[in-house]
């Protein structure tokens, strides 16, 4: 008796030493990131995260704890065993995946797996195309090697399942094993204390990476799926009155703008660049030679020298720039169609003022649910990958960005005056594989991505001398801004000020000679485009509540400016005065300058807080 209902503990025992040896597999492949950890972190990392183990391993207890009971009910002729092997073995594959996975999204987007990769399932070409920069012959040695850990720690602690002793009640074996399964309740919710365990209870130490590694990647990615963001509002930092008191100032409406413009009703040529981070942006201060376009055009156009993206993935950054929407830091509105539907939009409101609107992208669309957002906005036309012959698809990704340009060449001139068009590049999306010479040596990652920047630039720089030629630009304004920055190159921390600075940069025909080669040094956010770009066109910004004009006096509470920007859960406030980042479920600063004010990291708290109450009442 007693060997065969040890079965159960030894089967929660088996799954929590697969989760210790789990974590100690992101800590070797972390390395880099494992050998800065203050001495003793690691140990403590293994004993904080205990408890998100534990608790991933009863709720991975729950069904075969219930077989049990009913096999111990049904006797003999129930094939128990081989059903707690087949859920073990699926639960493995399962597992051992979402194990690998995480190693390597950790890298690249600098948080723990959680369910933002789900938004990607519906184009897969997409997503392989986003991963085509991982080691995956590493990565398939790691996801083998972690199927045999797994069935290594099976045999060795859980075994064979001995047989019910002879004479002995069904009725009693399953009363045991049914007490097993309430046992479970305990480690299902981190013990007996009154709130069940979640994130923020593994957070001990002042350095992010400890803290993600502490995390327990399973529950994670459950957890964040059963958070539909319905609310409650887990950003609660003080009364709503005194958020909107700290946040209020900086959107107050105001009567003065400087006029760029030699005519109210230009068309206007919205270009979004991807992955352009101001670390490659020779004018704003990064490496020089790798933007050559850009940089010229700070030099003849209006060049943003401190705008900053509102999040750090493509989808945020377009209902931030379209929308002027802040982004949500645990969550992104454009996975919501029914909330994206309330949001106002630049192209709807061009459509209001006579404009034909245009979308134009290499890839697909259906990519993390942007179609149904840019359907929603108004757009007249789309055109994506499969518009394209079959042999301009010459990326992973769709067309390579001259393939795109050129098209739109063809096509510009057939758009009817005044016209809102918007163009998305690609090409400097990993796996950044550009149709151009080598640039710069290298085949490590940040060389790759410098080349396919470079790449991008230079096409964007010949695109804008042929379109000089054509009868469209002397009465058109070109925008052009990234969707959001890049960790590379420097492989900046997932909350640092420098991965989310972006150029934004105004150019055209309809620009006056006079406004050419100014400089605006206030401080914003993508979300400020749209009110900068609406006041230019003389038309009213009231319904983008979240924007404001960049080209307008900063608020006397902002002198200077103010950008908010998120990543997950946490987010990060740039004033002159410098930048504070701020964890949300740590509940502590993660970097703050010096000179940073106790209001500016108030302001990020009343910011986040109203921003997000916002998403979930749309």
């Amino acid at each position: 008796m007693k060997n065969r209902f040890a079965f159960q503990p030894r089967y929660f025992i088996f799954w929590l030493a697969y989760f210790v040896a789990a974590k100690a597999v992101f800590l070797l492949y972390h390395v880099a990131h494992t050998r800065t950890l203050p001495v003793g972190t690691v140990g403590r990392l293994f004993g904080y995260g205990l408890r998100l183990d534990a608790s991933a391993a009863a709720y991975l207890c729950v069904v075969p704890f219930l077989v049990f009971t009913v096999g111990s009910l049904l006797g003999k002729r129930f094939p128990l065993e081989r059903l707690l092997r087949f859920f073990t073995a699926v639960a493995g594959v399962v597992l051992a995946a979402l194990t690998t996975a995480d190693l390597e999204l950790y890298r690249a987007w600098g948080f723990r797996l959680d369910a933002t990769p789900l938004q990607y399932l519906s184009t897969p070409q997409e997503a392989a195309a986003s991963a085509g920069s991982a080691p995956v012959a590493l990565l398939l040695g790691l996801f083998a090697g972690l199927l045999a850990l797994g069935w290594f720690f099976y045999k060795g602690i859980v075994g064979r399942l001995p047989e019910l002793p002879a004479g002995f009640g069904r009725g009693r074996a399953a009363l045991a094993g049914l007490l097993y399964l309430l046992l479970l309740a305990v480690p299902l919710r981190g013990g007996l204390q009154q709130i069940p365990v979640n994130q923020s209870d593994v957070y001990f130490s002042s350095v992010p990476f400890a803290n993600h590694a502490a995390v327990n990647v399973p529950w994670n990615v459950v957890n964040s799926l059963f958070l539909q963001n319905a609310g409650p509002s887990p950003y609660q930092f003080m009364p709503d009155s005194a958020a909107q008191r700290l946040v209020r100032p900086l959107y107050q409406p105001t009567s003065d703008s400087t006029a760029l413009l030699r005519t109210p009703r230009p068309n206007v040529l919205f270009i979004i660049l991807e992955s352009f981070t101001g670390k490659l942006v020779g004018h704003l201060g990064g490496e020089m030679g790798v933007t050559p376009t850009l940089d010229s055009l700070a030099r003849t156009g209006i060049a943003f020298q401190n705008l900053y993206a509102a999040g750090d993935r493509s989808q945020k950054g377009l209902v931030a720039l379209l929308s002027g929407y802040p982004n949500q830091p645990a969550t992104s509105i454009i996975k919501y169609p029914r909330k994206t539907e309330r949001l106002p939009h630049l192209a709807q409101v061009l459509r209001g003022q006579g404009y034909s609107t245009a979308y134009y992208h290499g890839g697909e669309l259906a990519f993390a649910n942007m179609k149904s957002y840019l359907v929603t906005a108004g757009y007249e036309k789309l055109t994506e990958r499969a518009d394209f012959a079959r042999q301009d698809q010459n990326s992973k990704w769709g067309a390579h960005d001259h393939v795109l340009f050129q098209r739109m060449l063809r096509e510009l001139p057939r758009q009817r005056p005044p016209f809102f068009v918007t163009a998305f590049t690609l090409s400097s999306h990993e796996p950044f594989d550009v149709p151009m010479p080598t640039r710069f040596p290298g085949t490590d990652e940040a060389s790759r991505f410098r080349n396919s920047v470079y790449y991008t630039d230079h096409v964007l720089g010949r695109f804008l001398t042929e379109a000089r030629q054509q009868p469209w630009w002397q009465n058109t304004l070109v925008v052009l801004v990234a969707d959001h920055g890049h960790p590379q190159p420097g492989d900046s921390p997932n909350h640092a000020p420098a991965k989310f600075r972006v150029p934004l940069l105004l150019t055209g025909g309809a620009l006056r000679p006079a406004a050419q080669g100014r400089q605006i040094t206030t401080i914003g956010s993508q979300t400020d485009v749209a009110a900068t770009l609406l006041r230019q066109l003389q038309l009213p910004a009231t319904n983008f509540r979240w924007s404001r004009d960049l080209l307008a006096p900063a608020p006397a509470a902002w002198p200077g400016g103010a950008a908010f920007y998120c990543f997950t859960d946490g987010f990060g406030v740039v004033t002159p005065a410098g930048t504070v980042t701020y964890d949300n479920v740590a509940r502590q600063v993660i970097e703050r300058d010096s000179a940073v004010p106790d209001q500016q990291l108030r302001f990020g708290q009343a910011y986040e807080q109203l921003s997000f109450a916002d998403f979930l009442r749309k």
